[in-house]
């Protein structure tokens, strides 16, 4: 069975999507580790509440480089024996300590339709911003592997939601997180019945 360990920084809405999913025997795999780098994060109280170990490693103050944090959270993840790392609304760049060994086996979700409106500081609101600016009439969420480039990974699975004139940056972020919701559980499933490959940079999805 597929260990999955889910990545959070805020409240964890779409961690609660994979955890009713999980309930609902969506997917064949379990959820067995719920990590953030914000010790106060409500998505860790949703993983205690569900009981899920959850572990927190204060990013704030943290003494040591980038490379250093991601190789004790690489270590907390091999501790935990984890073949998936879910990234749910986990506000940090991750660096290669961390990607190489997890590669094609560390997914995220996205609230744009990749490849518009990714890369660095393309998150929250921010996308939701830069999408109703640029008078898109079609937005939506991408689930995508995580590999060095920001939001650049090879798409697993896409959703879209009719952009309207009256759209505001908040009421997009509604529709599109609910795609989210949908997205990602569907995207795991996939995994873990070993339905998803990358063929030359490509995401290829069984039947």
């Amino acid at each position: 069975m597929t260990k999955i360990a889910v990545f959070a920084s805020g409240g964890g809405s779409n961690l609660q999507a994979l955890l009713d999913a999980q309930e609902a025997d969506l997917f064949k795999g379990r959820i067995v580790l719920v990590f953030s780098n914000v010790p106060d994060a409500k998505a860790l109280e949703r993983a205690e509440t569900a009981g899920i170990e959850a572990v927190a490693l204060a990013s704030k103050g943290f003494v040591g480089s980038r490379e250093d944090y991601d190789r004790q959270v690489l270590e907390i993840c091999r501790a935990k024996g984890v073949d998936l790392i879910c990234l749910a609304g986990y506000m940090r760049i991750l660096t290669p300590v961390l990607i190489q060994p997890f590669l094609h086996k560390m997914l995220n979700v996205h609230p744009a339709l990749l490849p518009k409106f990714g890369g660095e500081g393309m998150y929250g609101h921010h996308v939701h911003e830069a999408v109703i600016k640029a008078k898109e009439t079609e937005s939506g969420a991408t689930v995508h592997f995580v590999t060095e480039g920001v939001d650049a990974g090879p798409i697993v699975l896409q959703g879209s939601v009719k952009v309207h004139p009256n759209d505001t940056p908040e009421t997009l972020a509604v529709k599109v997180l609910e795609v989210e919701h949908l997205l990602y559980p569907e995207a795991v499933r996939l995994f873990c019945e070993g339905k998803v490959k990358v063929e030359n940079g490509r995401v290829k999805v069984l039947p």
